[in-house]
């Protein structure tokens, strides 16, 4: 199911069109020549629902995962967005642990070993001193759940100026020193926070578990195609040689839902985005054995 032999390559779940069953969009995936794939709990009912899973609905995703070869090693977690640990309401707080505590149970269950952050101490609210230190707290306490079960949870360089750069989510890796804390860089977004993107995985290599692999533009931060925005890829992907990365990179794109999507169509879309980055990693040196 997985070739441990050769640098892990996975897709984004939204990615593929939202209307598509767990089946085809594993088996898309697959066609597209991709390892893995990365679970989407984001802020909508929906996906937040998927927390509360049954027994026999994670026993059929599993068998789905089991019959393509997909799996899902991580997570992207972002329902924080909306219930964000940093809040001063207290309701949303508790409704933030609640999702922690529920996406770390559902990630055992799940074979997820990671689950990337939303690193937002707020994003509805007005940041101060204090959701800062609440938004502390709530890490704390996450990390010290996710520790027990075994599960990684890894800060992504978001989108805004709060945790835009390694050296910022550096200050929370002194604060929670744990090897259940850890770091998942963002291309896209670091090329926006930093002048100086090679310097920063330098400085926070040690702690990095996986990287997300994303086209920006100057305040920009989705839905820009491959090739048309700033991220110099070849020379982060060379540095990430010179540093002696071998770890997982997921590609983070997203589907066009607002069209009918053909399977044909969909493979194609991700397919061409997967040769796209292996084309950036072979300049770069990083890639010498590909499907």
């Amino acid at each position: 199911m997985y070739n441990i032999h050769k640098i892990p390559i996975g897709i984004y779940e939204k990615a593929l069109p939202g209307d598509f069953s767990w089946e085809e969009k594993m088996k898309a995936a697959k066609a597209a020549g991709f390892d893995y794939m990365e679970l989407s709990v984001d802020e909508s009912e929906e996906r937040l629902s998927r927390l509360d899973w049954s027994e026999e609905e994670i026993e059929a995703l599993k068998s789905t995962m089991e019959q393509t070869g997909i799996s899902f090693p991580t997570m992207c977690l972002s329902g924080h967005r909306k219930y964000p640990f940093g809040s001063k309401d207290p309701h949303i707080r508790a409704k933030a642990f609640e999702i922690m505590e529920k996406a770390i149970l559902l990630s055992v269950k799940l074979g997820i070993r990671c689950i990337q952050l939303a690193t937002y101490d707020v994003y509805y609210e007005e940041s101060d001193e204090e959701t800062k230190a609440l938004f502390l707290d709530g890490m704390k306490q996450s990390v010290a759940m996710a520790a027990r079960a075994g599960v990684i949870l890894a800060m992504e360089i978001m989108d805004t100026k709060f945790v835009g750069t390694i050296v910022r989510a550096m200050h929370y890796l002194k604060e929670i020193p744990s090897p259940y804390f850890k770091i998942y860089p963002d291309m896209g977004n670091l090329s926006n926070f930093s002048s100086d993107v090679e310097g920063e995985l330098e400085l926070g290599f040690a702690d990095i578990v996986a990287i997300h692999v994303k086209e920006t533009k100057p305040g920009i931060f989705k839905c820009v195609n491959f090739g048309e925005g700033c991220v110099r890829f070849t020379d982060i992907f060379r540095k990430l040689k010179e540093l002696g990365y071998s770890g997982m990179f997921l590609i983070e794109m997203w589907a066009d839902n607002s069209i009918n999507n053909s399977f044909e169509d969909a493979v194609k879309n991700i397919k061409d985005a997967r040769i796209f980055v292996e084309d950036k990693m072979k300049q770069a040196g990083l890639l010498t054995n590909t499907l």
